[in-house]
């Protein structure tokens, strides 16, 4: 099934496409309403099937009278994955690690799709970033590699927009990437059983103002992720809702020549295939 978490006026709600893609959905107030995405993860498998038939038989929706929020708006954890395709440690001029690169993402850092992100009013290097993302269902400790994908609900889209200048200011990369509003994520929340295993060997693109900027395969990670679940399980315990963001692959704009970064006016776009496309349109700040 594929999930949409949406506001319509001052409600939020939740919605499903059918297999016509037409949107069904209902707002908290409404009958139907299953409850928040975050709270169904947490009841199960089970209880997120339910929630989608049952919201399959509420109201039409037309993406032209909601506003998409993130699937998730305040996750548990946003988790990070940095230089995780071979490619782009190479073009950044890293060795490729041997243990996953993380860092975190806060939620005042989401956009949803079609909001804006936002280049601050300090820097005017905003990079694009486009990842797939897993979403946790189930929690866990020490969890065994062979029984990670168990613990994923679905998958989504990530942009993880960066500012670069701010980001290499200290070996630590937290604040590059954590300004408002510079991280895209959605549309969509599409449950593992519509995918393959580990969602791996979906083509991902990435288009900045219609040009293609990145072109690789799910399948070129380095960490899977059933081993970045086995190894950060390793450090920290998972709960529902938890977001790992798995790393983007080459092409960005810091290491071009000249460099690309995002400006006002541009539309940024980020397709994984079977899961969809996330699109963002560019800002500037606003003092």
């Amino acid at each position: 099934m594929r999930f949409l978490t949406f506001r319509q006026g001052w409600q939020h709600g939740l919605a499903v496409s059918d297999a016509d893609g037409t949107l069904h959905g209902a707002l908290a107030h409404e009958p139907g309403f299953p409850g928040p995405l975050a709270g169904l993860l947490a009841l199960g498998p089970e209880a997120l099937g339910a929630a989608g038939r049952r919201l399959l038989e509420c109201r039409t929706l037309s993406e032209q009278d909601i506003t998409v929020l993130p699937p998730l708006p305040a996750p548990p954890k946003i988790i990070c994955v940095g230089l995780n395709y071979l490619d782009h440690s190479r073009e950044g001029g890293f060795e490729p690690p041997s243990f996953p690169t993380l860092f975190a993402r806060f939620p005042t850092s989401l956009a949803g799709h079609r909001s804006p992100l936002v280049r601050p009013r300090v820097s005017k290097q905003l990079d694009y970033e486009g990842e797939l993302v897993a979403v946790i269902g189930r929690g866990g400790r020490h969890i065994e590699k062979a029984a990670a994908l168990e613990h994923v609900a679905g998958y989504s889209i990530f942009n993880d927009g960066s500012v670069r200048d701010y980001q290499m200011r200290t070996p630590q990369w937290t604040a590059g990437k954590n300004f408002d509003g510079t991280g895209g994520f959605g549309p969509w929340l599409v449950t593992a059983d519509e995918l393959p295993p580990g969602a791996r060997g979906l083509k991902l693109r990435t288009r900045l103002a219609g040009q293609l900027v990145q072109s690789a395969s799910t399948a070129d990670l380095i960490f899977d992720v059933a081993t970045l679940i086995a190894l950060i399980s390793e450090v920290l315990t998972f709960e529902p809702g938890d977001v790992l963001v798995t790393g983007t692959p080459a092409g960005v704009g810091a290491a071009r020549k000249p460099k690309l970064f995002m400006k006002p006016g541009d539309v940024c776009e980020v397709e994984i295939e079977r899961i969809g496309t996330l699109v963002n349109p560019v800002i500037d700040e606003v003092s």
